[in-house]
C-alpha cells in the first residue's frame, strides 16, 4: 500500500481561469503508470485533516508528478492549493493509487475526455509522443478555447479538440457536443477507450460508444464529481 510522503512544490502554473497545474518533487520516483492519482492531504494546526484525490497528469519514470486541480468555490483543498500555496512549500502526498483506469503504455488505446476529466490522460498522451508509438488518440470536449487544459500542448495530429459552445476563429466543426461522427473515425477494433469526465459526460459517451459497436469490455470509466 502507498504511505504518505511529503512532496516539495517546485512550480505553479495556471492552465485555465480556474485550473492551476502543481508540479511536485517526490523524495524517489513515483512509479505511477498513465491514468494513476495521487491524494493530497492538508492538516490544520488543531490536527483537523483534509484529502483529496488528483490524477497525475505526467509522464512516468522520473521523481516529479504534475496535478492539475479545478478551483471548486467553498473548496477547502483547492482553495488551498489556488490561493496559498506556491513554490517551495511542502505537501503531504500518497500514491499512486489506481490500476483499472491506467494504460501502461503498450496497447492501442482512445481517451475520450470532458473538460477537467483530460487531466490522467494527458499523461497517456504525453506518454505515447514520447515513445514515439502512434499508439494512442485522444478526442477532448471543452466549453471555450480558454476552458481547455494544456491548450499549448495538447493540439497534434493525434488529437481531436471539440468545443461545445464557443470556437476559436476558423475553426472547421461548429460548437456541439460530442457525437457519434466525431468518434468514429477514431475507433480502431483493438483498442482500449478510456472514458474521463462528469458523470453525464461518461453515460453519454460510453453510449455512443456501445452504439458505435465497441463492446463494453473494452471501455474503462472514470467519472469526475467534484473534489474541493
Amino acid at each position: 500500500m502507498a504511505t504518505w510522503q511529503t512532496a516539495t512544490v517546485l512550480d505553479v502554473r495556471r492552465e485555465t481561469p480556474t485550473a492551476k497545474t502543481f508540479r511536485l518533487k517526490l523524495p524517489a520516483e513515483s512509479g505511477h503508470i498513465a491514468g494513476q492519482y495521487y491524494v493530497v492531504r492538508l492538516t490544520a494546526e488543531d490536527g483537523y485533516t483534509a484529502q483529496r484525490d488528483y490524477s497525475v497528469a505526467s509522464v512516468p519514470g522520473t521523481d516529479e508528478i504534475d496535478l492539475t486541480v479545478e478551483l471548486l468555490p467553498g473548496g477547502e483543498v483547492s482553495e488551498f492549493l489556488h490561493e496559498v500555496v506556491e513554490p517551495g512549500d511542502e505537501l503531504e502526498v500518497r500514491g499512486p493509487i489506481g490500476g483499472w483506469f491506467a494504460w501502461p503504455g503498450d496497447t492501442p488505446a482512445l481517451g475520450v475526455a470532458g473538460g477537467s476529466g483530460v487531466v490522467p490522460l494527458m499523461a497517456m498522451l504525453r506518454s505515447a509522443r514520447i515513445a514515439g508509438s502512434g499508439l494512442f488518440r485522444l478526442i477532448v470536449s471543452a466549453r471555450t478555447p480558454s476552458a481547455l487544459y494544456y491548450g499549448d500542448e495538447l493540439p497534434g495530429p493525434e488529437t481531436t479538440i471539440v468545443y461545445t459552445r464557443e470556437v476559436p476563429p476558423g475553426y472547421a466543426r461548429p460548437p456541439g457536443r460530442i457525437t457519434a461522427a466525431d468518434l468514429e473515425p477514431l475507433l480502431q477494433p483493438d483498442q482500449t477507450l478510456f472514458v474521463c469526465g462528469t458523470p453525464p459526460f461518461c453515460d453519454t459517451a460510453t453510449d455512443l460508444l456501445l452504439g458505435l459497436g465497441v463492446t463494453a469490455d473494452r471501455i474503462r470509466v472514470e467519472r469526475f464529481g467534484p473534489s474541493s
